[in-house]
């Protein structure tokens, strides 16, 4: 029985074979194909991710560490400021005294408050101003006419200061009130008297709240299965908050 000269060998099917490609495992001799290369891959991305994602948790967290301490103090006071639960944060010392008016007299409310600023030492900003025209009114069986009064309220973290003016007196009314260490504490909270920076910087830590919620979501979704628990507590805090918000 005569044999062929060539045996034609057939190509096995892309069915039954896998590809491999001169990958090798770092440290052996095997052989890795292009699925086991992309699942590494794919590992190597989240890997990355949850690295890029704790970095910017952390380093927005040490931004607004002090002053989410802060914050978090006195918006526990704040919300603790009147009910049932109410925590006192001392009441303000409060003085009163007449100012003479300066020699050159007074022309309108906001000079009135610069002086004020100056002449008293205060740091804050020039807050609610009131002008009241002159007006007629009652005096027993006869009438009078009421001079224009100016009302000017100064305003910073410590205390406050409001003064009443009547147009043609030779004095000005003042009302001077110093604020308890905790009261200021709240004022820095609600930016009273401050600045445009300071409201920028609150800002910020506004923004790093956001962030710090969606990062902290974000790690948390990668690092654990149980993905079901995360969600029932979203929705339980969701609830909560609803319903002790229409008690």
């Amino acid at each position: 029985m005569n044999a062929p000269d060539q045996i034609k060998q057939q190509a096995p099917s892309n069915a039954s074979a896998k590809q491999y490609k001169p990958h090798t495992e770092p440290g052996t001799h095997r052989l890795i194909d292009d699925a086991e290369q992309a699942v590494r891959r794919g590992r190597s991305r989240r890997a990355t991710f949850i690295k890029w994602l704790r970095k910017v948790h952390g380093w927005v967290g040490l931004w607004g560490a002090v002053l989410g301490l802060l914050f978090g103090t006195t918006g526990f006071l704040l919300n603790h400021r009147g009910g049932p639960l109410r925590i006192s944060t001392g009441e303000p010392q409060v003085s009163q005294m007449q100012l003479a008016v300066p020699a050159g007299g007074l022309h309108s409310p906001k000079e009135l408050g610069g002086w004020l600023k100056r002449e008293l030492k205060i740091d804050g900003n020039l807050g609610r101003v009131k002008r009241e025209a002159a007006r007629p009114v009652a005096w027993g069986d006869q009438t009078t006419m009421q001079p224009e009064q100016w009302t000017v309220m100064l305003a910073s973290p410590s205390g406050g200061v409001s003064a009443e003016y009547w147009v043609g007196n030779g004095f000005v009314s003042v009302k001077r009130s110093e604020n308890s260490f905790l009261a200021t504490m709240n004022n820095l909270h609600k930016g009273v008297g401050l600045s445009v920076g300071w409201v920028l910087l609150i800002d910020t830590l506004a923004g790093s709240i956001i962030l710090l919620s969606l990062t902290g979501v974000l790690l948390w979704t990668e690092l654990n299965k149980r993905r079901t628990v995360g969600l029932v507590l979203v929705g339980a805090s969701i609830a909560a908050a609803v319903a002790c918000g229409m008690m």
